[in-house]
């Protein structure tokens, strides 16, 4: 490609992210899942002191895995399967290629995040028992709650897409990410102390997606996302160090 931009770029990604039939239908099974998980908390809310944003946001924890998962075989499968030597042959610059496969996905996996976190809201309000407080976009926590937990989807898939570009091979990449989102959390104690509060998946559970965060998740929820966004950053950021330095 002589004369190429970013753009070019984004859009070869875009071509070759829509041409994956896979990658479709595990991003729709996802988003169902995701809303069913949260109709089938809200149905299941039945304290008023509680949370039923927070409850009825709580499909995420699966969503995470979906797009984390795909965001990392996005990166990989152009391994395994040897297109990444065309790739990066009919576009030399490779933190290029990097960002704008990062910038397509990021932007998909945002706005099916978005839709996914506003139908489970909505359907998740809607089996409420009338004994429970029904929340309201019109409360600015709560639309707050919900647009971040859409967000959150879609930087643990950038983030799952920057390890693929660091650890290149499928399974120890995926693996990767889960030891990041579920058992990292664990060791580092699963409250508010210490490092936990650093965790994305404790951020989120704690503080992104509810209105009323957890105690010890005192710092704003605009901060935590911000602390999230470093994950996908940190990740990119290597990944394209590295893609520079070594073979395809």
């Amino acid at each position: 490609m002589d004369g190429y931009g970013f753009l070019d770029v984004a859009r070869m990604e875009w071509i070759k992210l829509r041409s994956l039939r896979a990658t479709t239908w595990v991003l729709g099974a996802g988003m169902f899942v995701t809303v069913a998980l949260g109709v089938v908390a809200g149905f299941n809310t039945r304290s008023r002191a509680g949370d039923p944003t927070s409850n009825v946001l709580a499909g995420i924890v699966v969503g995470q895995v979906i797009t984390g998962v795909l965001g990392v075989l996005a990166m990989t499968g152009e391994y395994s399967c040897g297109m990444i030597r065309l790739t990066l042959a009919a576009v030399p610059r490779r933190p290029m290629v990097l960002w704008a496969k990062a910038a397509v996905f990021g932007l998909v996996t945002l706005a099916l995040g978005e839709l996914t976190a506003f139908a489970s809201f909505f359907l998740g309000i809607a089996v409420l028992r009338s004994s429970v407080p029904h929340p309201s976009l019109s409360q600015g926590s709560v639309l707050r709650a919900v647009l971040m937990a859409g967000a959150y989807l879609a930087l643990i898939g950038v983030t799952g897409l920057g390890i693929g570009a660091i650890v290149r091979h499928s399974a120890a990449a995926v693996a990767t990410l889960a030891g990041g989102l579920f058992v990292l959390p664990i060791g580092t104690g699963l409250a508010a102390r210490g490092t936990g509060r650093l965790m994305p998946e404790l951020i989120a559970g704690n503080s992104l997606a509810a209105v009323k965060p957890v105690p010890g998740f005192t710092w704003s929820p605009w901060l935590e996302l911000a602390i999230t966004a470093l994950y996908p950053a940190a990740a990119l950021a290597v990944g394209c160090w590295l893609l520079v330095r070594r073979d395809a």
